[in-house]
């Protein structure tokens, strides 16, 4: 007798292979990039100024630094020297980093806030979705042999930018 269960894609969510096989530079962008791409989704949706923001703030900036230090040893996109146009949004996460450190020790919440949302939406956000176009090790890693988890990770970082705005419309209304 015919088995008529249904069979669900046994595919794998990633391969790994692509990253595996990646210059050690790439592995440590990776390992320093990931924990800030969800602790600062957490950082934006929590209360600000508490000790647990101010540590989290502390290893998210930590992280970002190693991140863009060590992006200027990835040399996969040679345009110019060994580098490309993302090395100059690395220079940028540095000098953000710098300057949003300053601002909150200067007591400059506002503009702390705005560098370090923008980093946070430049240097991650937007530089991570370019890392998933077709061609990067990224894209290899997440999409080669499924189309499903495309979805999954479009909802995922939508979601994300979603919860982050409207909680920050949200405090807007109450302030006024």
């Amino acid at each position: 007798m015919a088995e008529t269960g249904i069979e669900f894609n046994r595919m794998s969510l990633m391969i790994l292979e692509p990253l595996l096989g990646a210059p050690l530079a790439v592995h440590i962008h990776v390992t320093a990039v990931t924990p800030p791409a969800l602790l600062g989704a957490y950082i934006l949706l929590r209360p600000k100024g508490t000790p647990l923001h101010r540590l989290l703030g502390r290893i998210w900036m930590a992280l970002m630094v190693v991140t863009a230090v060590s992006s200027f040893f990835i040399h996969e996109l040679d345009l110019f020297y060994g580098f490309s146009p993302i090395h100059l949004l690395s220079i940028a996460t540095l000098f953000g980093s710098w300057n949003a450190i300053a601002a909150a020790r200067r007591g400059d919440v506002r503009l702390h806030q705005r560098i370090v949302a923008g980093l946070y939406f430049g240097a991650i956000v937007l530089a991570g979705l370019f890392t998933f176009l077709p061609g990067r090790i990224m894209h290899a890693v997440i999409f080669i042999g499924a189309e499903w988890p495309a979805v999954l990770a479009a909802a995922a970082i939508g979601s994300i930018l979603v919860a982050i705005v409207l909680r920050r419309r949200r405090g807007r209304l109450i302030a006024r």
